[in-house]
């Protein structure tokens, strides 16, 4: 396809906020305009850009609100929060260190308003989790008790609430799936409101999940599918390999070791010094490099923030243990699919491993730059991705 900026980032998300159209997250107008007016490769013109289209169309659904239209309202508030979180992938870049968070209370304010003109179909919950609680959304396909096959959706590193909308859930409740989304340890609540960081075991981050779905008359606990995207390629595999009361799952794209798309960009003389634990020598070199690189700070900031560390070394070491080994990948008991796009930017070659390693039922789907479903996670392509992912999950567990 055209790329419309020569940064690749812009371009990537661009592409991100074109395939929300299929689902209503965006409108291609509303897109276009905005990119229009967007210098590539300059963070603050990117942030302002989304921001006015943002605020401008938030003032529309409260007039819509106002003149009782709900209909628009909620339709707008989609898109608003879908802006929003765009803008926030920038905001490092910008300058302003209150400038990230204060795009995502924004972003979720915006959603949260979408939810509540979208009641009783969708609910804001909690799910218990160690000391504290995951903000989380059940959808409701049916009526109120009804029980149903449920999807749970396991967002990436950076997605946005949104991005569950677009990537799972509105395929899911067309299809008579429920489904559940999540804030996990490092992703949006968690990460902003309560200072929860990644982890590696993922595991203990889906079992709460379960436990919570078995306790609701709405869910046949028989029937549980997992989907996860981008970082969520790791993190499924490696919860179903423990948690074994998922019945399908899915990971798009198919991930073995997190931090190859990390390491791929150090020099082999850093590598050998994170091998050696030299933490001293290596925060010091990086601070070097990233004093001739205001755009590589930004984005190691934005990349960090969910682990917790302000530290370099400690960064790439911890993103070291998001790896499946193959004795973890023997254990998993539930047939599992795995994309394998074409131009996979982050993991290239890793959804091939995934698959190969799987002991029992599997499948794998190739997306191509021919059918414009190319790239990580598909992001232009939302019709033929749900169509073909939701085609297998009917297969492993009919409606």
């Amino acid at each position: 396809m055209r790329a419309f900026f020569d940064d690749a980032d812009f371009n990537f998300l661009t592409e991100i906020a074109l395939g929300a159209v299929f689902h209503r997250a965006a409108d291609t107008g509303e897109v276009l305009t905005t990119v229009d007016r967007i210098q590539s490769g300059n963070p603050q013109s990117w942030v302002s850009a989304w921001t006015d289209t943002a605020s401008r169309l938030q003032s529309q659904a409260l007039a819509a609100e106002k003149a009782a239209h709900r209909y628009s309202a909620a339709a707008e508030l989609l898109r608003v929060s879908m802006y929003f979180a765009l803008a926030t992938y920038s905001a490092d870049g910008a300058g302003d260190a209150d400038l990230f968070p204060s795009l995502w209370e924004k972003h979720r304010t915006a959603w949260d308003r979408f939810v509540e003109l979208q009641a009783p179909s969708i609910e804001h919950i909690a799910i218990p989790y160690e000391q504290t609680s995951l903000e989380a959304y059940f959808f409701r396909a049916g009526g109120v008790g009804e029980r149903r096959r449920t999807l749970i959706f396991n967002n990436g590193s950076d997605g946005a609430v949104t991005a569950a909308w677009v990537q799972g859930i509105a395929d899911a409740l067309a299809r008579g799936w429920n489904a559940v989304t999540f804030d996990g340890p490092g992703q949006n609540a968690s990460l902003v409101r309560q200072h929860l960081w990644f982890r590696p075991d993922w595991e203990r981050v889906i079992t709460p999940v379960v436990d919570y779905l078995h306790t609701r008359p709405d869910v046949d606990a028989e029937r549980l599918a997992l989907l996860g995207v981008s970082q969520g390629g790791y993190w499924v595999p490696r919860a179903v390999a423990f948690e074994h009361r998922i019945a399908a799952a899915v990971a798009d794209p198919g991930v073995i070791d997190v931090s190859a798309a990390m390491l791929s960009h150090l020099p082999d003389f850093m590598v050998r010094m994170l091998d050696q634990g030299d933490k001293e020598q290596f925060d010091r070199d990086m601070e070097l490099s990233l004093s001739t690189s205001p755009e590589t700070r930004a984005l190691l900031g934005f990349r960090m923030r969910p682990y917790g560390t302000t530290s370099t070394f400690d960064f790439f070491t911890a993103a070291r243990a998001y790896t499946l080994s193959a004795e973890t990948v023997q254990q998993i008991s539930c047939p599992v699919l795995v994309t394998n796009p074409e131009r996979e930017q982050f993991w290239p070659g890793q959804a091939q491993q995934l698959y190969d390693l799987l002991p029992g039922s599997k499948a794998m789907v190739a997306f191509t730059e021919a059918e414009g479903a190319d790239g990580h996670c598909e992001p232009a392509a939302n019709a033929i991705r749900g169509e073909r992912i939701f085609d297998w999950l009917d297969e492993q567990i009919p409606g």
